[in-house]
């Protein structure tokens, strides 16, 4: 031992403090007891022997003291966060349970869309002639129950005017068609209700997000008012009047589609949008280059252009629902021409009939919206130019050689998914239009029509960056890592210099 004192005479000094603060730990250094004993013993020791033990420990002091601090300062901010976190109601992060239910909920939205489809096609939607949110629920379970539904449909314009040799047979049948769609939108609303109020109770989902949902469901509940606002409309006693159709307003009819489509198309967008951010939250380092990906200038006029395509699919669509409402597309059965040209003469696509005002300032547009001449002829030019642009945006990003690089893989898929759903289709609605409207094929081209659309959304989904609060958990630069107590050889190098130095 009194050999390696005199090889290293700068351990005899070190020694004494040295041995204590490499077997004790540091949070038992820095305890108030320990600081106490310590000062008790120091105090009796002399000066001179305090002062070399002082000068020969003091980076041994120094690092214990900086790696107290930062060890202090990181508990510190941890206990900080869980405490931010605990006092907040709400997650930063929606649950994924929230998104599998909403695209479930959305697919069973596509399937009452396509079935009200079946219901307009088959003149079923006025066969019920009362709205009972509550007590409709239940079909009629006895005779009498069944001649009173059959009494109040005969009072109908329907009844009187296109209907008047229907048997009970048939009335059932009609009965059902409608009473089923009802029930469909009841247990949506109520399979929508009921877990919204679960999930906020029991804090599953983001602020944000509850409030989407809160707005989802009265979207859903606006969205049966305006079904039986359309219904009321078939109802109407000037429809008694000879050379009427009794049939539902076209424009109802149009509120009634594009309510269905908004609720579905938040549905697919809400759900999309929770499950991208726990993808990108697994992986921030690669959903930081996604995010920078999107934000190049090169992608500016596709992300536009995307967005613009999204409101051109479902303007088409809404055109839609005004040649089913008008059964315009039981006139021009042939594609493209529409009698000897590409289209009808100009006095029959504005027709004085049409006009309500002497002046006829409203000729333009009630000729637009109520001429199933004009109306079928803006219909097709609306699906021209949205398949022109379609095509026009997947060859951008085939050929256009900054977008085609800038873009990831799901983002190519997306386009070229919209291709496809594009042809489908425009094959859908001209086999529809040459064949004379047959049910099913009027409604697989309604469904197309939902299908593109769904396209177009899941696409702008693809393009868009997440929230704000996300944004900052993935950009948000990593906190340093403490660094672990040095080494003994550190040590003995400190004391080291310090003894050198003094």
């Amino acid at each position: 031992m009194a050999s390696i004192y005199k090889a290293f005479p700068q351990l005899r000094t070190a020694a004494p403090r040295l041995s204590r603060r490499l077997f004790v730990s540091t949070p038992c250094l820095n305890s108030p007891i320990r600081s106490a004993v310590s000062a008790s013993r120091s105090s009796s020791r002399s000066s001179t022997l305090q002062s070399v033990r002082w000068k020969s420990t003091q980076p041994l002091r120094n690092t214990a003291t900086i790696e107290g601090s930062n060890a202090g300062r990181a508990i510190l901010e941890e206990a900080a966060t869980k405490t931010e976190s605990q006092s907040s109601s709400f997650p930063k992060t929606t649950s994924k349970s929230v998104a599998y239910w909403l695209l479930g909920s959305a697919a069973s939205v596509f399937g009452i869309v396509v079935f009200g489809g079946l219901t307009r096609l088959t003149e079923s939607g006025l066969s019920i002639t009362e709205w009972r949110p509550v007590t409709g629920s239940l079909w009629p379970m006895s005779q009498a129950e069944w001649d009173s539904e059959f009494t109040k449909y005969k009072a109908s314009p329907e009844f009187q005017q296109l209907n008047s040799s229907m048997d009970m047979a048939d009335f059932k049948q009609i009965y059902f068609m409608e009473w089923a769609h009802r029930l469909w939108g009841r247990v949506i609303g109520i399979t929508m209700l009921v877990p919204t109020a679960y999930f906020i109770a029991r804090r599953r989902v983001a602020p944000s997000m509850a409030w989407k949902l809160i707005g989802i469901c009265g979207m859903i509940g606006g969205q049966g008012a305006i079904g039986w606002w359309m219904v009321k409309s078939g109802l109407k006693d000037d429809l008694f009047e000879p050379g009427s159709h009794p049939r539902v307003s076209q424009y109802r009819l149009t509120a009634h589609l594009g309510a269905a489509f908004t609720v579905y198309c938040s549905m697919v967008y809400t759900g999309l949008s929770i499950l991208k951010e726990h993808r990108m939250l697994a992986d921030p380092a690669k959903a930081a280059e996604t995010i920078k990906a999107l934000q190049h200038p090169a992608l500016r006029i596709f992300r536009r252009s995307v967005f613009g395509l999204t409101a051109l699919v479902f303007t088409t669509a809404m055109s839609g629902a005004l040649v089913a409402g008008l059964d315009a597309g039981l006139i021009y059965n042939e594609f493209p021409w529409m009698g000897l040209g590409l289209a009808p003469p100009k006095k029959e696509l504005f027709d004085p009939f049409y006009s309500h005002v002497p002046d006829q300032s409203d000729l333009w547009w009630r000729n637009m919206l109520e001429n199933p001449s004009l109306v079928q002829l803006d219909h097709r030019i609306l699906a021209t130019t949205t398949f022109t642009a379609i095509m026009s945006l997947f060859a951008y990003t085939r050929f256009g050689k900054g977008v085609r690089s800038k873009l990831s893989k799901d983002q190519h898929k997306g386009v070229q998914g919209m291709v496809h759903l594009v042809v489908l289709q425009v094959t859908l609605g001209i086999s529809t239009l040459i064949y004379m409207v047959p049910t099913w094929l009027a409604s697989a081209h309604q469904a197309g029509a939902l299908a593109l659309l769904t396209g177009a959304v899941v696409l702008c989904n693809r393009i868009t960056a997440p929230r704000r609060a996300i944004l900052r958990q993935i950009m948000k630069p990593q906190a340093p890592r403490t660094h672990a107590t040095p080494h003994i050889s550190s040590r003995l190098e400190a004391a080291k210099a310090a003894e050198q130095s003094s």
